[in-house]
């Protein structure tokens, strides 16, 4: 943990506020709020990756202090629980390393925490997160049932009445009561790793990092075990009920790590050549359709590994690191 001084006090204090006043801003601007909300990681990022784990305690912790005075102790703790905790976490997991010799590298090399690694913590943190504002908010088979029937409602009593029957809304439920909390968790995971994408870019060029700037493309996959963890969601969703949202949440926030690593993949794969351009656009256009993104969630499946960025002793700060797989 880094030393206790006024750089990294006034530094955390500062981000610790910045996010504070981001978060309130996604509840006073609706159309932005999701962007906002999340956006309110970053500072607590930029400041632990680039001041160290002790700047963004103090920014987790004024952060809660700054958002339970500007609305309410219940928005504090839900903005730790979705944006500054899991900011906090994966920065100071990004800044460990350890002599490369530990893990059969060379002797004159460290080995910095595996991003593989980050991204499976990041996904258990955001579903566990989701599952938690699931039981605060009382989401449930029960609240789901009364959306259905409000918007079947609504229909109806619009000038060109729609009516659906009751076989129709009975199914409509059961892909509400999974696809509701699966999106969220898997929207939920993206715009978190966004953040952290940025912050480490923005501490990168400032000069600030402390872990070296990595090749994602090619370090960037999910760790092997979070297959199973995704396989357990996927059973889980079969047995209906709370246990189906538990699994969907699941497959949602693990779900994304995949579809990400598979990006990374496809960016790997295609260097050097010529369509590489026109297919990543492509790629990123019709991620939004389910078969294409299914495509590239199972090219995430399919490159599970552990890249761990490797810099030399005397020069950990190099912006060209090694990865070797394990």
């Amino acid at each position: 943990m880094s030393r206790l001084n006024k750089n990294i006090v006034l530094t955390g204090l500062g981000a610790g506020v910045t996010s504070a006043l981001l978060g309130f801003g996604g509840g006073v601007q609706s159309s932005l709020s999701f962007f906002l909300y999340g956006a309110s990681a970053m500072p607590v990022l930029i400041a632990g990756l680039g001041w160290g784990t002790t700047a963004a305690l103090i920014a987790l912790a004024t952060s809660f202090v700054a958002g339970s005075l500007l609305v309410s102790v219940k928005f504090a703790f839900a903005m730790a629980l979705f944006t500054t905790i899991p900011a906090a976490w994966i920065s100071h997991l990004a800044n460990l390393a350890r002599p490369a010799s530990e893990i059969g590298g060379p002797e004159d090399q460290m080995a910095w925490y595996p991003l593989p690694d980050i991204m499976a913590q990041l996904s258990a943190m955001v579903a566990v997160g989701v599952i938690i504002l699931g039981v605060m908010i009382g989401f449930g088979p029960a609240l789901v049932d009364h959306m259905v029937d409000a918007m079947a409602k609504s229909f109806a009593t619009q000038p060109q009445s729609i009516i659906f029957d009751d076989a129709v809304l009975a199914q409509t439920r059961k892909t509400m009561l999974v696809m509701l909390p699966m999106v969220q968790s898997a929207m939920w995971l993206i715009l978190l790793f966004a953040a952290y994408y940025f912050a480490a870019r923005i501490v990168a060029v400032s000069g600030r990092g402390v872990r070296p700037r990595e090749d994602m493309p090619s370090s960037l996959r999910m760790h092997r075990n979070t297959i199973f963890v995704m396989l357990a969601g996927v059973v889980l969703m079969f047995f209906g009920g709370i246990a189906a949202m538990i699994g969907a949440v699941l497959v949602g926030a693990f779900g994304a790590g995949f579809l990400i690593a598979g990006f990374a993949s496809l960016h790997y794969r295609t260097r050097g050549k010529d369509f590489r351009v026109p297919l990543l656009i492509l790629a990123y256009l019709s991620a939004t359709l389910a078969l294409p993104a299914l495509v590239i969630l199972a090219i995430g499946l399919s490159d599970t590994r552990r890249a761990f960025a490797l810099t030399p002793v005397r020069d950990s700060n190099t912006n060209h690191p090694k990865t070797q797989d394990n």
